[in-house]
């Protein structure tokens, strides 16, 4: 009887895979993991796993749990990068090996078959946004028209303020049709008050959900001015808020705060403005949790998961991040924003 052929060496398989040392430390890789992360496997040797972790401990936090006996552990959709790289997603298995080391393999995202996420998503978003942009620029003029006309006939106060409202509103889905479909340079960021912005937001929520939804301020007064776009982090904002009304909540929070010594991406900031839009929700269903940022991704039928991967958007073009936490009862989104130290290059 023949002896079973040997397995391929772990050098010639396509996965990526490394082998660490008991504390998480890369002993070597095959050449596939090396190339994957686009760095040449010398300069990963060595390295701590949190180096490569682009959320610092979520791959690294699993080595507390790792058993003996060698079974894995998998982490869904995890970012790693070589520092100063382009992150890379994929499901990574952790597992002890006999000899008390470590043996990390990636299976590369496939969502975008040849590209990965990180790079294919601007792409996708702006084809599905450029789309949208041509079907509603005709009822935006319908409306800017009806909203005219109606300013002219209201009398009280009350009225007009909610007319204003509505113009200016299509005014700025205008704008932002426009900038879709003719795209142009950045402009300009001015100093921006999180609070004016809020309060915007504040008055199209309560225009849509009237008195089916609590909403609540926790402000705090002595956040900074910073340097944005008060019109594209109305979208944002409006566009997590409006989730919330749409997933059954009886109050929804708005909430700001002071964020000191906060890293967004790999970079350090002494302060940051903190916004939180929080609700009571039904949550975000698991089987959507970890790819709600991408688009076309929705969890109503009627939606058209765009929302999301616009306020991440927004987010990066302010140098900031959005993030969420999120159970039944009780979601927080977290957008933020950092504020540069006096001399420092806002670009």
């Amino acid at each position: 009887m023949s002896s079973p052929p040997n397995p391929p060496a772990p050098e010639s398989l396509a996965t990526p895979l490394a082998w660490l040392d008991a504390d998480g430390r890369v002993l070597g890789c095959n050449p596939a993991f090396a190339s994957w992360l686009g760095v040449s496997a010398r300069r990963l040797v060595g390295m701590a796993l949190p180096e490569l972790d682009a959320e610092g401990d979520r791959v690294a936090g699993l080595l507390p749990r790792l058993l003996p006996t060698g079974e894995p552990l998998r982490v869904r959709r995890a970012r790693l990068a070589f520092p100063g790289n382009a992150e890379r997603f994929a499901d990574v298995w952790l597992a002890r090996t006999e000899d008390g080391g470590l043996r990390l393999e990636a299976h590369p995202a496939d969502e975008f078959p040849g590209e990965d996420p990180a790079t294919a998503l601007p792409a996708a978003l702006s084809a599905a946004l450029k789309g949208l942009a041509h079907e509603i620029r005709n009822p935006l003029a319908g409306m800017k028209g009806a909203a005219q006309l109606l300013g002219r006939r209201v009398e009280s106060d009350d009225a007009r303020e909610l007319v204003d409202l509505i113009g200016s509103e299509v005014d700025r889905l205008a704008a932002l049709v426009d900038r879709l479909l003719n795209p142009a340079p950045p402009r300009d960021f001015e100093p921006t008050n999180i609070h004016a912005v809020l309060e915007r937001v504040r008055a199209l929520a309560e225009t849509e959900a009237g008195w089916s939804v609590k909403l609540v301020r926790d402000f705090d007064p002595s956040l900074p001015e910073f340097p944005g776009d008060a019109d594209r982090l109305s979208q944002a904002l409006w566009n997590l808020v409006r989730n919330a009304l749409e997933s059954g909540a009886s109050q929804v929070w708005l909430r700001t705060r002071a964020e000191h010594h906060v890293l967004i991406g790999d970079t350090a900031h002494r302060l940051a403005v903190r916004v939180e839009i929080a609700d009571d929700g039904r949550g975000v269903p698991d089987d959507l949790a970890e790819r709600i940022f991408l688009p076309l991704v929705s969890g109503r039928a009627e939606g058209s998961g765009l929302g999301l991967p616009l306020a991440q958007q927004v987010a990066r073009e302010h140098r900031g991040s959005l993030g969420y936490r999120s159970r039944p009862g009780h979601t927080v989104f977290t957008l933020l924003l950092p504020v540069p130290d006096a001399g420092e290059d806002e670009a």
